[in-house]
């Protein structure tokens, strides 16, 4: 959906929320949030996980970095790629369709292979008795390093919640906790692999650091309210 997005013309900032907010805040994510942690934290999961969404698209937005998009994308964005023409029956229309599809998964099947299988690698190999020890320390460094943890590891909302309750179980500081979960949902390697054939490096150093902020922010903010 994020390529068909980028490719369609949809403003940059806009899909950027859209692939930021789309995997972290979700109704799966505040349910089981609420069920583990009760309605104030869910709540405030919610309001800062859109605000980093928001915020994050709104500034990649407002940096105008659409000539770091891959060749491919601009030209398709640029009206330079051969595009079909505006007078099809349906059954011609579903046909483009289709090629469109089987082009598109020409290009990105490898990268989805090569992000899958690294977060399969790495998430067999999680030490959670030093990720808790880490998360339980009451030094700032900690939420820096959870994220950068995160990073290499993939998980969806549902995936990371029991990861989450057993690491709060071991006494790991909230705000760490949450900090954590939102990096391995949004800034994960997997993903950041798969978009490489349609972001350049660049563009995805923007992404990472604009993201990266904000989620440091929740972290130290869920550390300050929830002591």
């Amino acid at each position: 959906m994020f390529i068909g997005f980028v490719s369609a013309g949809v403003p940059l900032g806009v899909t950027f929320s859209f692939l930021i907010s789309a995997p972290m805040v979700n109704e799966v994510a505040l349910g089981l949030l609420f069920g583990l942690v009760g309605w104030k934290v869910a709540l405030t999961y919610l309001v800062f996980g859109l605000i980093v969404a928001i915020v994050s698209g709104w500034v990649i937005g407002r940096l105008h970095l659409e000539h770091w998009l891959q060749e491919w994308v601009r030209n398709i964005r640029s009206g330079s790629a051969e595009l079909p023409p505006e007078n099809l029956s349906i059954v011609d229309r579903l046909k483009a369709g289709i090629d469109a599809v089987y082009e598109i998964v020409g290009k990105v099947w490898p990268w989805i292979v090569a992000g899958i299988a690294a977060g399969a690698f790495i998430h067999g190999y999680v030490p959670a008795d030093l990720l808790a020890s880490i998360m339980g320390r009451d030094a700032w460094w900690s939420v820096p390093a959870v994220v950068l943890i995160g990073i290499p590891m993939y998980s969806n909302a549902a995936g990371i919640i029991p990861v989450v309750t057993a690491l709060l179980a071991k006494g790991a500081a909230l705000g760490t906790v949450l900090a954590f979960m939102m990096s391995v949902i949004a800034l994960s390697l997997p993903e950041m692999i798969i978009l490489r054939k349609v972001l350049t490096t660049r563009l995805i150093a923007v992404f990472v650091g604009v993201v990266g902020s904000g989620i440091l922010a929740v972290g130290f903010l869920f550390n300050f309210l929830f002591q």
